[in-house]
């Protein structure tokens, strides 16, 4: 596809001291297509790594503190320094290294805790009671940076993901795809790639087209959030309906559980959330009512399905042929011998299954074009207008 981005790094080829130019041994290669590269101008400015890369631009990273990925991104060409990009651990495999030196389930779930909290005071809260279980946990977790691994000071570029298992679904969207040799590799993921922003494309189509403004987690959460925000006295303390404070109460009103302020015009709050995940908290969402104001104007549009409808505007075009494509002007590129694991046969994957690789039983059953509940994709309303429209 024209315009698609490709980076081949390979070895020379040594014979009887001298260099072979016609043959090199192949390294590694990186491509990326345009519809991909255009799709992540709507995205979340996050990029989430499991291996390593180049280059990248205005972006923050989530790693997994892999001595190699750690190296490229401190290298000072490389572009992954701030402020062009901001860098964070993955807390999963943080707790993973933490849990080799302190055993237990607890010494793990305390540090997780700590680094989900989104206030100062929550981090120090579990931090406090790391120091009076083992202070060798607090000596441990300070070796790192906070800024790298919790969340309350890292400035929101996170938007809540601690985590890389925004990499680990790429292992569900190229399942089959990622176990190929090098040549099917590429033809497949352009296959495979091209098969998803259609369907993906057609999904989001139908969502608009019943009204949906926002994506689906998205609005579960936010569900969750308006039915919170029922039981709070809210104090407006400016004419420009933009300053508050929230006094948490019991359902009856008997007994105080808190007080936060709340800043729509900074969109930030106490609690923390607003300025973490990016779209209004409960406290929020009770000032909003307070003043009849919208609260959706005060959500990223990241999480708005017509940003979500860019991501997968752009297609891809039919490949062309093999026998159409120009004469290549270089060396053989052939693989190293030394590098094969396994003489006959393909190499089987030794990918360990784990938590992240479990559905969620609970999850309701939904519309796979739509994402309503109540019908399936054959009998959805939407389809004929979906295909009318793409035609």
């Amino acid at each position: 596809m024209e315009g698609t981005a490709t980076l081949l790094k390979t070895s020379p080829i040594c014979v009887a001291d001298d260099v072979d130019d016609s043959t090199v041994y192949f390294h590694r290669l990186f491509w990326t297509f345009p519809p991909c590269v255009e799709a992540f101008r709507h995205c979340k400015p996050l990029v989430s790594i499991d291996a390593t890369c180049d280059s990248a631009t205005g972006d923050n990273v989530i790693l997994d503190r892999h001595n190699g990925i750690k190296a490229a991104l401190e290298n000072p060409n490389s572009g992954w320094l701030p402020p062009l990009a901001y860098r964070a651990f993955c807390i999963r495999h943080v707790a993973a290294n933490f849990a080799f030196s302190f055993k237990g389930t607890d010494a793990k779930r305390l540090l997780v805790n700590a680094a989900y909290a989104k206030t100062e005071a929550e981090f120090h809260y579990w931090f406090d009671i790391m120091r009076t279980e083992n202070p060798a946990m607090c000596d441990w977790a300070n070796r790192i940076k906070y800024d790298k691994w919790t969340q309350h000071q890292d400035g929101g570029r996170r938007f809540g993901h601690m985590t890389i298992n925004i990499s680990e679904c790429v292992n569900s969207v190229l399942k089959v795809t990622r176990n190929l040799l090098v040549t099917a590799l590429v033809k497949s993921t352009y296959g495979r790639l091209a098969e998803l922003f259609v369907i993906r494309g057609q999904t989001v189509e139908a969502q608009l087209t019943s009204s949906a403004k926002f994506c689906q987690s998205f609005m579960k959460a936010m569900e969750h959030n308006l039915k919170d925000s029922r039981c709070f006295t809210v104090t407006l303390f400016d004419r420009h309906q933009s300053e508050y404070t929230i006094a948490e109460t019991t359902p009856t009103g008997s007994f105080s559980l808190g007080t936060y302020r709340v800043s729509l015009q900074h969109r930030t709050c106490d609690c923390g959330y607003f300025q973490a995940l990016h779209y209004p908290c409960c406290h929020a969402i009770a000032c909003c009512a307070q003043s009849w104001l919208d609260w959706s104007i005060y959500v990223d549009e990241v999480y708005t399905m017509q940003k979500v409808f860019r991501v997968y505007q752009m297609g891809f075009v039919p490949p062309v042929p093999e026998g159409l494509w120009p004469p290549y002007d270089g060396p053989t590129v052939i693989p190293d011998p030394r590098l094969r694991r396994c003489r006959d046969g393909q190499p089987r994957s030794t990918r360990i299954r784990n938590n992240m690789d479990e559905a969620d039983p609970n999850r309701p059953k939904r519309c796979g074009l739509c994402r309503q509940p109540g019908h399936t994709r054959r009998s959805c309303p939407q389809k004929g207008s979906t295909v009318a429209g793409s035609s």
